[in-house]
């Protein structure tokens, strides 16, 4: 019997490698490389040594390409091409689903609820147990309105049904139709009304005292210019300042007037604020006030949809419970009929515990989650899903983890793979490094320095091995003998928003603060939230340098934003006897076809957008005559082809030397992005490197207070050390720089740390230590000292 079973071990189970052969997408040096199926396998190597591009660019890209071509020629026809992998040969490929760090889309719709189906299941389950029954699920739903129905409908054949009075529940409020919030102007900050409109008591960009539009306003004969707005009648404050557009008359003629706020409505509050001039956009975000619907009191439901209740709670209150409580409350219904309502409900609640995000609650906006929480919620489909034999790709999944929740991470990147998926992972962390059953470590530098395979083994051998992640996992940052002394104070106090409680603490100006705490601690409520009108209050200015995304990014690159094309624009036009304009791709220079973009976008509306490079121009983005000018050597392509670093040296002396270019060039390469090419799409970069990229250009800048959101995001453990170095730069040139972060090394150099918690949501929001690096490592009383002591050896 053995033998005969032993026999027919079949072939099909023999496929367990992805095979990849001859990559050389983006910067990859045709490399070959066999990745173990239903194991985990971790990428590791400096940013830019071409982990994105081997797993990213090469094996996910392939593995969307040839599904997209199992659909009929018809449904193909709809859609893009996508452009195959710079690749010899793959085997072994299976489905692939990309979990990354995207934010979710920032729709005021979309919430945690809906984004997860939890809302979905909670309307199905009020719909049959909610006292009073209202009606069906929509009957709760807040983007479904309650609609009336009446009149008389024919048919075709000329036969009229007269349709009574029908009414359709939904759920939504009508006063703020769903969003929550309901946008309102703070007048304070329109109109001085201690001032006359002679005197200027427009607070509005281009509203001058003397100014055509402001005279407009008292030569109506409704207003008297000379009076304080204070001392208005009624009647003149009404149409100051709300009278409907209509004719008036005055100065013998019939003239079109309208009251100040509806006609800022119009020319102001009406445009999207990204797209204004940067004063403009300012006063709009000074101007404009939201608070939570009244009407609803920011549940987003009508009256009808909160009036049903389950033991207690309608479903506006359950949505906002923190989702370990929500867990509890769900554990407190017996009702046979909707067990398996109730079984997947607690399933969702408790793997979002499981991966440390118990403290969300279910209206919380999507827009608001961070890159990390974004990520851990699209985890939390997926673990349930019935698919199995995929390969999942991650992008940093310890990104916002505290040491402490990093361990669930991994048991979760576990329970993946032991559910039979390949799981391949792009990290910097030892922690998650060490679980990998493969370790591929892509190097040795960056950028045309990478690309190469340097390692290929378990994580033990990598420790061994003589690579720059082999030499630095056990590298260890240890605590500063001395700290530096504060020169002054931002005092926060009664701190309350979101999960803060009461909270009073005095933030140290001129040394480096690391703020520290578990994911949902209350950092970024105290930092994000507390600090801005503390520090508005003190009369200090912060600069928060986060990872968001920059705007206008698909046509921007390093070169645009950092202001570094201007000059080489100018050197370019001199050398040749040409306009400065021809050398920009947005300008006189364009490609016709892609207009300057060097890709074709192809914009579909049930899909994704995809991008494909100009076959006129090559990707190029210019006209192939203003390539035929040079400067150095190179044309203006071929220099924004540069990586920082060579760029600085072909800037920096010689007939190609620009001093303004090779500034700026050396503060990119000081914040560690010496590989990155000056024409790369800014829209192509990592929130990490997004966030060095408006760090680089504050470094020539004296004095401020800087707040940084986890700069260590996609560094590699070689890189913290030039992050420090460069934090205390900052410090040194007078600057005061205030640090979210959970990486060990970066605590360690800290000169004075706050660690919020003890827990997440409702168990954090306290301050639980606040000093040096070297008492917290000594007293060991949080759940942070604990960790700290343990990397440095304490």
């Amino acid at each position: 019997m053995n033998d005969a079973s032993t026999a027919a071990a079949h072939d099909a189970d023999t496929h367990d490698l992805i095979r990849v052969q001859g990559a050389r997408q983006n910067n990859l040096k045709d490399i070959t490389v066999e990745i173990p199926k239903r194991r985990l396998s971790v990428f590791t190597g400096v940013s830019g040594s071409g982990k994105s591009s081997l797993v990213f660019g090469t094996i996910a890209a392939e593995s969307r390409r040839l599904i997209d071509e199992t659909y009929s020629t018809f449904i193909q026809g709809f859609m893009p091409s996508l452009p195959r992998p710079d690749v010899d040969a793959m085997q072994g490929l299976t489905t692939a689903i990309l979990v990354d760090q995207e934010r979710l889309g920032a729709n005021p719709r979309s919430t945690l609820g809906t984004v997860t189906d939890g809302h979905a299941m909670l309307r199905q389950l009020f719909s049959r147990l909610g006292d009073p029954h209202i009606g069906g699920p929509t009957a709760f739903s807040f983007n479904i309105p309650t609609t009336k129905v009446g009149g008389v409908s024919v048919t075709e054949s000329g036969k009229k049904n007269v349709i009574k009075q029908e009414t359709y529940l939904g759920g939504m409020c009508p006063a703020c139709e769903g969003r929550g919030v309901v946008s309102d102007l703070d007048l304070a900050a329109i109109v001085d009304e201690s001032k006359s409109l002679n005197e200027g008591a427009i607070l509005v960009p281009g509203y001058k005292a003397d100014g055509w539009m402001v005279k407009g306003f008292a030569e109506t004969g409704l207003l008297d210019g000379d009076k304080p707005i204070k001392d208005y009648t009624e009647t003149e404050r009404h149409d100051f300042l709300y009278k409907e557009k209509g004719k008036v008359k005055a100065l013998g003629m019939n003239m079109t007037y309208q009251g100040l706020i509806p006609k800022l409505r119009e020319s102001v509050f009406s445009k999207d604020p990204e797209q204004l001039q940067p004063h403009i956009k300012a006063f709009v975000e000074r101007a404009a006030v939201f608070a939570p619907c009244s009407t609803c009191e920011g549940t987003r439901l009508n009256v009808s949809a909160r009036s049903s209740k389950i033991r207690g709670l309608d479903i506006g209150q359950v949505c906002a419970m923190q989702i370990t409580d929500l867990a509890e409350w769900l554990r407190g219904i017996d009702e046979p009929g909707v067990a398996p309502l109730i079984g997947s409900l607690l399933h969702l609640c408790d793997s979002m515990t499981e991966i440390g995000l118990g403290y969300l609650s279910l209206d919380r906006p999507s827009g608001t989650l961070s890159g990390g929480e974004a990520q851990r919620t699209k985890m939390v489909r997926h673990l349930g899903s019935a698919l199995t034999d995929v390969t999942y790709v991650f992008d940093e999944p310890t990104v916002g983890l505290h040491p402490h929740d990093i361990q669930r991470m991994n048991k979760l990147l576990l329970d993946l793979r032991d559910k039979g998926n390949t799981v391949l992972v792009v990290e910097h962390k030892p922690e998650t490094i060490a679980i990998a059953d493969r370790v591929v470590d892509l190097g040795p530098g960056a950028g045309s320095d990478g690309g190469t395979i340097c390692f290929e083994g378990t994580f033990e051998e990598l420790a061994a091995a003589d690579t720059l992640t082999g030499r630095h996992l056990g590298h260890r940052a240890s605590v500063k003998e001395t700290v530096r002394q504060p020169k002054g104070h931002l005092e926060i106090r009664g701190a309350t928003s979101h999960n803060l409680r009461n909270v009073d603490v005095d933030i140290p100006l001129g040394v480096l603060t690391v703020v520290t705490g578990v994911a949902g601690s209350g950092k970024s409520s105290l930092i994000h939230g507390s600090l801005g009108s503390a520090s508005r209050a003190a009369g200090t200015d912060v600069e928060f340098v986060d990872q968001s995304a920059i705007k206008g990014s698909r046509r921007s690159n390093p070169a645009t934003y950092t202001g570094l094309l201007e000059p080489i624009r100018k050197a370019f036009a001199k050398a040749n006897g040409v306009k400065p304009a021809l050398f920009s791709a947005n300008s006189e220079g364009a490609c016709p076809t892609c207009k300057g973009n060097g890709m074709i976008y192809t914009e579909l509306g049930f899909m994704e957008t995809v991008a494909s490079p100009c076959e006129d121009c090559g990707g190029k983005r210019f006209q192939p005559l203003v390539l035929e000018y040079r400067l150095g050597g190179l044309n203006i392509a071929e220099v924004l082809d540069l990586s920082v670093a060579k760029a600085h040296t072909f800037f920096s002396d010689g007939e190609s030397k620009v001093p303004p270019a090779a500034k700026i060039l050396e503060r990119m390469a000081d914040v560690g992005l010496g590989y990155l090419k000056l024409g790369q799409p800014l829209n192509t970069l990592s929130g990490g490197e997004r966030q060095r990229i408006k760090l680089a250009m504050h470094l020539g800048e004296k004095g401020g207070t800087y707040v940084l959101d986890e700069p260590t995001t996609g560094l590699h453990l070689a890189d913290v050390d030039n992050l420090l170095a460069l934090l205390d730069q900052l410090v040194d040139a007078g600057k005061s720089v205030i640090v979210i972060e959970h990486h060990q090394a970066v605590m360690a150099h800290a000169d004075w740390i706050i660690d919020l918690g003890p827990g997440a949501g409702h168990d954090g929001g306290l301050v639980v230590f606040e000093g040096t690096p070297a008492e917290l490592v000594a007293k060991k009383s949080t759940l942070t000292g604990e960790h700290l002591a343990e990397y440095v050896g304490g």
